[in-house]
């Protein structure tokens, strides 16, 4: 059968786009709305605020998340702030303004609909938030304060501290909370999704396990909503929570969900280098930190190898001796070049040996001249509880030198493919934040994650999910239909084959040996031969995995060493199809960097100073399009499906930011 994406976006002016689709969009009274079983799966921003916003309207919701309190949701590690366009610092801000310094970002490969829609709503966003009692810093006039982020010129993100992320995820739990008092949400927390349950075609339900008691079960509703993060730890290292995972995403994929541009990783430049074998993740210092500190490497091999071997202090190297290298390649926008670019210029120095950190995989973050300028009262102010976890994490006192960094996988930008009210090809099926793949392109800028969480779940989803619904008789399904038995014993069926494998190794030591693959040949930097290997090389860590793997204890409670095996086998399977994604596009954009595709000084366009040599090219005539991915089963290549990317008012350029 032959898979028709339509991705719904509205017909007029894309300023009138999002207005003129909830003028057509279908409408369901409140009586109807409590006929209506709505299940979430997922309560960090995304989850949580549509599952509280769908219950306050009307609707019966059922919220599942693994955590014990949807507060753990991975959400809470966002540190730097939220992007809106309220242009309260009145320096040339606008809704606009924000599109485009988004689709820019993205390096051109987002839809342009769905960015400026995401625009658009930003500051209700903020309006949201504040009445639900998020303290957002202030300046001295009483207005909320804001700052600089990475990829624009402009101060527009709204910040708590260095703990946004933890304090919107407060405001949104509390509204949660006060719909499951009410009874329009039931929780279910420390339970996992384990399939997606279709009905004649259609998203109905899900299996998911107890992790308490070991327990598998259904539950049934009239549509799904998938809201469970990215799939980052699929590189084993990452700034995500060890318990972040794709299963949700991915077996939704397996039941016949496309995952589009699954390549697209993104690479945070400031986390905390990587010590030791001995890791399980690392640590993300906030983007905001680049406000104020300045990124520099010794300009000689000579320092800073004695920085490395401990010879010379950082606050010894005299200036004339420095490389602020974001500064000198990108003046307009120095420190604060986007993510993508910052981390590869990173890569680049530490390439040219003149990495800081013992490892030589490290560069600087130095506060000296903030400080000097503000006073360490001011930057205690601003970057206090970052300094904290810094010295607590790395032994050093920032405020006494430089910190250390160095890029690592951090959020994800492919998801599975969803049209404009977010619903994927799947009917019934609609996809929330970074599970899905909208709003980024091939590159998501700071401060950006936590608008589109919001932004869907606040405002999107339950403007749209209501044109699904009116198609549906509700409460027609029930666990007792043959789809959720099938489903549920296929579950049971995947537990029990991975507790009598017997093998002898752990489930780390598989998840380490592929994190290492798709690091070294899916990673920063990629190359054709490179991801031919990893091709040919996954299917062989997954074969011992199903003969070698050593799972302890059984099913019958909590076994943590069970869950991680489960999403561990997703990874083994979705990592294929992500190496499959970025061999097939002959391209770099954003976060995806080919090595053999990157400008160098015998093009045109360097000539004419509007780029530099080594920076991302693309190939617009050949790949200005979402790659949709359709799984065809473990060692079987995945079909590709592509959705033209179709700009009406963006034009379409070289991205730079010198």
């Amino acid at each position: 059968m032959s898979i028709v994406l339509d991705s719904k976006i509205p017909s007029g002016p894309l300023d009138q786009k999002w207005s003129k689709h909830k003028m057509d969009s279908k409408l369901i009274n409140p009586a109807n709305k409590r006929k209506y079983t709505i299940i979430v799966v997922g309560s960090g921003l995304a989850g949580g605020a549509a599952a509280a916003s769908l219950a306050e309207m009307g609707y019966q919701v059922k919220c599942f998340c693994y955590q014990d309190s949807p507060r753990r949701a991975h959400s809470i590690a966002a540190q730097g702030g939220i992007n809106a366009a309220k242009n309260y610092q009145n320096d040339g801000d606008s809704v606009r303004r924000l599109f485009y310094d988004t689709i820019k970002g993205g390096d051109f490969r987002a839809r342009e609909a769905n960015v400026y829609r995401l625009a658009e709503v930003s500051n209700a966003i903020i309006d949201q938030c504040v009445a639900q009692g998020v303290p957002f810093a202030r300046e001295y006039g009483g207005l909320l304060d804001n700052r600089s982020f990475g990829g624009a010129q402009v101060s527009r993100t709204f910040y708590a501290r260095g703990q946004t992320g933890q304090q919107l995820l407060i405001g949104c739990y509390q509204a949660l909370e006060k719909e499951i008092r009410k009874g329009g949400v039931k929780m279910f927390s420390r339970t996992e999704m384990l399939d997606l349950v279709l009905v004649n075609g259609q998203a109905k339900g899900i299996v998911v396990r107890d992790l308490a008691t070991g327990k598998v079960s259904s539950h049934a509703g009239d549509a799904v909503c998938i809201a469970t993060g990215g799939y980052g730890n699929v590189f084993f290292l990452s700034t995500n929570a060890m318990g972040c995972n794709v299963t949700a995403a991915w077996r939704a994929a397996k039941r016949g969900a496309l995952f589009a541009n699954p390549c697209y990783t993104q690479i945070h430049p400031t986390c905390i280098p990587v010590s030791g074998d001995y890791q399980s993740k690392l640590t993300l210092m906030s983007e905001s930190l680049r406000n104020d500190g300045r990124i520099w490497v010794p300009k000689s091999q000579e320092i800073s190898d004695k920085l490395r071997k401990k010879q010379m202090s950082p606050n010894d190297v005299p200036e004339d001796q420095r490389d602020y290298y974001l500064e000198r390649k990108y003046p307009s926008f120095g420190n604060l070049a986007p993510r993508d670019i910052s981390s590869r210029a990173a890569k680049e120095a530490c390439d040219d040996g003149r990495g800081v950190a013992p490892t030589g995989l490290g560069v600087y973050l130095d506060f000296r001249d903030a400080t000097k300028r503000l006073g360490e009262p001011v930057i205690r102010a601003r970057y206090g509880n970052l300094f904290q976890m810094y010295e607590k994490i790395a032994g050093e006192d920032p405020y006494k030198g430089p910190m250390m960094i160095y890029p690592a996988v951090h959020y994800t930008m492919g998801g599975l493919w969803v049209d404009y009210n977010l619903m994927s090809n799947l009917p019934g099926l609609h996809v929330l934040g970074e599970a899905n793949f909208s709003d980024h392109g091939a590159n998501r800028l700071g401060a950006s994650a936590l608008m589109q969480g919001l932004a869907d779940g606040y405002f999107v989803i339950p403007a749209t999910i209501a044109n699904y619904l009116v198609t549906q008789k509700p409460g027609t399904i029930t666990t007792d239909m043959p789809e959720f038995k099938q489903a549920e014993a296929e579950a049971n069926e995947r537990i029990s084959k991975l507790f009598t494998i017997g093998g002898k190794r752990t489930v780390d030591s598989f998840h380490r040996e592929l994190g290492h693959v798709m690091w070294d040949k899916c990673g920063m930097a990629r190359d054709r031969d490179g991801l031919t290997e990893a091709i040919a090389k996954i299917p062989q860590i997954r074969e011992e995995f199903w003969s070698n793997l050593k799972i302890p204890g059984s099913g019958d409670g909590v076994n943590m060493e069970l869950e991680k095996a489960g999403r561990v086998a997703d990874f083994l399977e979705f990592a294929e199809v992500m190496c499959y994604d970025a061999r097939d596009r002959e391209e770099s954009c954003g976060g995806h960097f080919r090595t053999e595709h990157q400008f160098t000084e015998a093009d045109p366009e360097v000539q004419a100073g509007k780029t530099q040599p080594g920076e991302a090219k693309r190939h617009d005539d050949r790949f200005f399009h979402v790659s949709c991915w359709e799984y065809k089963g473990p060692g079987t290549e995945p079909v590709l499906h592509k959705e033209a990317l179709e700009y009406e008012e963006t034009k379409v350029a070289i991205r730079s930011y010198a």
